[in-house]
């Protein structure tokens, strides 16, 4: 597609693994700005995360053909590019669109079905922009038609997501005031419009129903991410072995050593981020557990990168924190506070959820004692982490102390890791864990 005077066609990219289609979130530069190679101009919703697409070739935006909250099959076309020299309306017609007014800028209206998945081939015939519907009419005004001089309407940025749940609720996006990234109306503010309209009702208590009659009840419509969650925790438990080791580990040391760090307020870890670090260093001391299955073959690395659970509104996404056993404890606390924050504002990038060999899920903060994970495929394994609280412990010469127990439990897939290899890794854990001195030195 590249050449003098030659259009460039952008295509609807396939960010995630068995996507069929994705939405358009929001684009990032105007029709009619100059792209470089490589420049971000559109931020694409996938089913984990919002990603920043960037262009491959360089050229001038000279028409959008998928607008903001609508949705396209992975290889639709989505916006051209004109070539140096040539005139957008040039471009548009060798690419086989015309130059209508929707063509110019995002559309605004409620997401349309999705185009047909394109030809094999990139022909500038097959190439059409989709057609632009009125918006619908106001509720508290009658509907005018269209004038040019009309006042172009707010933009609105909200996922497809919000877009279907503000319709199903019978919420009016032009009156919500977004709290996101932006201006961004995000999914709480919607929450919160909809409690403080039932706290305003205030309705009566309905009366108990008879015991014949079914429990009220309400249904939730699934995620984008509800449904990848569901798909790959069931390919998960029916695909992989899972098996399990337990161990309890002592951090009084690891606790009274935070607490000095943290006096100093310029500096904060958490518990969790020392236990990243000792599974980075577990991965250096038993090395052969530092590896996935893949078809033919097992794969190890020689760098540790380990996903970190995060709960975010509506699920758990897992970004990837690099080279955990080469980041100083200080660097490790605050790489993942920005994942974890970027994660909860639905900002990660595509590349920040690929890749790693190992996860951490850590529930001690609501009080768990002890569970299991499931593992995230293709990593081999998770560490599942508790609380950590005192216990009554029997020291080797039989004396009976009180010390700060935490359990933690390894869920390991029995394809990669055998179970002396899994054991020597947990115990390798288990040591770097309990003397956290040595792993910041």
């Amino acid at each position: 597609m590249g050449g003098p005077l030659m259009a460039a066609v952008v295509r609807m990219p396939a960010l995630a693994a068995g996507a069929a289609e994705a939405a358009i979130q929001s684009w990032l530069v105007d029709v009619g700005a100059e792209v470089s190679a490589g420049e971000a101009i559109v931020e694409i919703e996938t089913e984990k995360a919002v990603v920043e697409y960037e262009a491959e070739e360089a050229g001038t935006l000279a028409g959008i053909l998928v607008g903001e909250g609508e949705a396209a099959a992975v290889g639709a076309p989505i916006a051209v590019l004109a070539a140096p020299g040539q005139s957008a309306e040039e471009a548009l017609a060798e690419a086989g669109a015309q130059l209508p007014s929707a063509a110019s800028e995002p559309a605004r209206q409620e997401p349309s079905a999705p185009p047909s998945p394109p030809a094999p081939t990139s022909t500038a015939k097959d190439i059409a922009p989709p057609a632009s519907a009125p918006a619908a009419p106001s509720a508290t005004a009658p509907s005018e038609p269209a004038a040019a001089s009309t006042p172009e309407p707010r933009r609105l940025f909200a996922s497809p997501l919000v877009r279907r749940l503000a319709k199903e609720r019978g919420l009016d996006l032009e009156t919500i005031v977004g709290t996101g990234p932006n201006g961004r109306i995000v999914r709480s503010d919607l929450e919160k419009l909809s409690a403080d309209a039932g706290a305003k009702a205030a309705p009566a208590p309905a009366p108990a129903p008879a015991a014949s009659e079914p429990a009220a009840h309400v249904d939730v419509p699934h995620t984008g991410m509800r449904r990848a969650i569901a798909r790959r925790l069931t390919e998960s438990t029916t695909t992989v072995p899972h098996f399990f080791l337990t161990a309890d580990c002592r951090v009084d040391e690891l606790l009274a050593l935070r607490e000095r760090i943290n006096s100093d307020p310029a500096r904060r870890v958490s518990v969790n981020d020392f236990v990243l670090k000792a599974v980075g260093a577990a991965m250096q001391d038993v090395p052969d557990a530092n590896a996935i299955w893949m078809d033919a073959a097992t794969r190890r690395f020689s760098s540790v990168d380990v996903a970190v659970a995060v709960a975010v509104p509506g699920g758990l996404l897992t970004p990837v924190v690099r080279g955990v056993e080469r980041l100083p404890l200080g660097e490790l606390s605050e790489t993942v506070r920005a994942l974890a924050t970027r994660a909860r504002e639905g900002a990660l990038k595509q590349h920040e959820l690929e890749g790693g060999s190992f996860s951490v899920s850590n529930l001690g903060m609501y009080g768990t004692k002890e569970f299991s994970a499931i593992i995230n495929p293709p990593h081999s394994g998770i560490l599942a982490v508790g609380a950590a609280a005192p216990r009554p412990v029997v020291e080797e010469d039989g004396a009976l102390t009180v010390a700060t127990v935490m359990t933690v439990t390894l869920s390991a897939d029995h394809r990669v890791l055998d179970g002396a290899l899994a054991a020597e890794w947990l115990a390798a854990f288990t040591r770097r864990i309990e003397n956290p001195l040595a792993m910041l030195v």
